[in-house]
């Protein structure tokens, strides 16, 4: 029998258990539909949001630059797939992107179905979430009860890498669950923290409640308004219905590198 050949990197279409991903390719104003099973719109908030082209985007000559104070929304009622809860809700969350600086230092959050002013989180990434001592590294952030963590004031639960996110700079950041712990990678190596990164975390995820929680990115509902802003470009962005490998992850790091 012949040996099996592995070529890597790989592209987001062929890692199996895609749900959706976006390579922000189109102008600003028009509507940024996901490739992948899934065909899903993400509307712009607060304005057009700008393409631009820039050196070194992942998937294409072209990123989509997000200001502080614009996001991307997608309603939970037209997004069933992303709304991925229970003890089968397993994931894996990656992006692609530049982060900037923000006028005012804060939470900044990637992308996921994460409601905090409606007892509606159930996961999603951020960068900078500044728990158990952080500082700008990469959070995945998971909650099987909605709310905050019991016996705190907010939900505590998040693996926290131990690499500050640099700014300018493409990266690429994704976070895993897999029924048993939440994990944070960096350029496609596990970013480990000791007991931060893996974070131990059985039970499953929160089924957001009769409100839910819409997919947002770039910025997330908290206090009754739309906050923790990203600043930056976005690059791509993938959900998968499954935690990859860390060989997938590798290989999805480095996507310029595909032939």
């Amino acid at each position: 029998m012949p040996p099996i050949q592995h070529r890597l990197p790989l592209t987001p279409l062929e890692v199996p258990g895609l749900l959706v991903f976006w390579d922000f390719q189109e102008a600003g104003g028009e509507a940024r539909v996901s490739r992948g099973p899934q065909r899903y719109a993400l509307c712009e908030q607060n304005g057009p949001v700008e393409r631009v082209e820039v050196p070194g985007a992942p998937w294409g000559p072209f990123a989509a630059k997000l200001n502080e104070g614009q996001w991307f929304n997608l309603p939970r009622a037209q997004c069933p797939a992303l709304d991925i809860h229970g003890p089968e809700g397993h994931l894996t969350v990656i992006a692609w992107l530049q982060r900037a600086r923000c006028a005012k230092v804060h939470c900044e959050f990637v992308a996921g179905q994460w409601n905090e002013s409606h007892l509606g989180r159930q996961y999603g990434m951020f960068l900078n979430l500044g728990l158990w001592g952080s500082r700008d590294q990469l959070c995945a952030h998971v909650s099987n009860v909605g709310g905050p963590t019991p016996g705190y004031k907010y939900c505590m639960d998040a693996a926290i890498g131990a690499t500050a996110i640099p700014y300018e700079t493409w990266v690429c950041v994704a976070m895993t669950y897999d029924g048993v712990c939440a994990r944070a990678y960096l350029n496609g190596e596990l970013d480990a923290r000791e007991g931060l990164n893996p974070y131990p975390y059985a039970g499953g995820l929160h089924g957001g409640k009769s409100e839910g929680s819409d997919f947002t990115v770039g910025a997330v509902h908290r206090s009754g308004e739309m906050g923790n802003w990203f600043a930056g470009l976005l690059g791509g962005l993938a959900v998968y219905r499954r935690a990859l490998s860390l060989a997938e992850l590798r290989a999805l790091a480095a996507p310029n590198a595909v032939g």
